[in-house]
């Protein structure tokens, strides 16, 4: 896929999917929802301050009749609400809405009613840019801070059934650090040919995984041709698995703010999706991650 309409399509051919969504009463994440909603692709249940979020529907002109809202204005309360409702099996997907992340993710990990499978949780924001050929993936930019090698396996493989959702059969990861060369000085580097031995050792299967690289070998052939930089991921990345958060972080808010592109971000690793944006996101943003949710559910 090369660009987010070719997801909103692949979308629309997917049956309808519950969305629980945790303290819904935002003007962007009731837009995304509003605008899911009437391609039929998704079925709303709103929880949180059912006042506030009536106001706001109707400042959008987003008719309510027969969605379900949940009365609450504790946040906590909101996000474990939404988190029971999928692990019980009464919604598939749950939306971040205005409230913190960590207030989410407790309940995601919560013993009783989480959504817990054993494997770290990793975010991953896949991205359209004009510069790149197709949809490729970054990840992470938002949960681990510094994963070592044994958590940058787990993160490429929580991330292979998101590329298989998006028709990316044999994904190509690259592992991305400041320089191509190997070098005890640079852990990341270290971390890549760990990675790329596992892969090689058929420890990691289902995907492509070279590096180190830099980021500009990653995806651009040209720069990979001139600096002498070969294989089969060499400027045509699917996947690109950052060093750590900061890196993550930094390259995420820069295409985010600097570059034409648009974005979709959704968390990996447990038993069901979960859309998680910044509530600095567009309602746009907000609709592609509710598209990228229902797709991987």
């Amino acid at each position: 896929m090369s660009r987010f309409d070719n997801l909103l399509e692949l979308a629309k051919n997917t049956k309808s999917k519950k969305i629980a969504v945790a303290a819904a009463q935002d003007e962007d994440v009731l837009k995304a929802v509003k605008a899911a909603a009437e391609e039929k692709i998704c079925i709303p249940i709103l929880i949180g301050d059912k006042e506030k979020i009536i106001e706001l529907s109707q400042g959008i002109n987003f008719d309510l009749e027969g969605i379900q809202i949940i009365e609450t204005k504790d946040e906590i309360e909101a996000a474990r609400k939404a988190v029971s409702m999928v692990s019980s099996g009464q919604a598939d997907i749950v939306m971040k809405g205005l409230i913190d992340t960590s207030l989410i993710l407790k309940a995601v990990l919560d013993k009783e009613i989480g959504l817990r499978t054993g494997n770290i949780l990793n975010h991953a924001a896949v991205f359209e840019t004009d510069k790149y050929h197709k949809l490729f993936i970054l990840t992470d930019a938002a949960m681990n801070i510094a994963p070592n090698a044994l958590e940058k396996k787990q993160i490429i493989e929580n991330t292979l059934p998101l590329c298989r959702s998006l028709n990316i059969e044999n994904p190509k990861v690259a592992v991305i650090c400041a320089k191509e060369k190997v070098t005890d000085k640079m852990q990341a580097t270290l971390d890549a040919q760990i990675l790329v031995d596992m892969y090689e050792a058929g420890q990691i299967k289902g995907c492509i995984i070279e590096g180190p690289f830099g980021l500009d070998n990653a995806i651009s052939k040209e720069a990979a041709a001139t600096k002498g930089v070969k294989g089969e991921v060499a400027g045509d990345a699917d996947v690109l698995l950052m060093p750590n958060i900061e890196a993550g972080n930094v390259m995420y808010k820069t295409l985010t703010y600097l570059a034409d592109s648009k974005n979709a971000g959704i968390i990996l690793g447990a038993r069901a999706p979960i859309v998680l944006t910044s509530r600095a996101d567009s309602d746009e943003a907000k609709l592609y991650s509710i598209l990228l949710g229902v797709i991987c559910s």
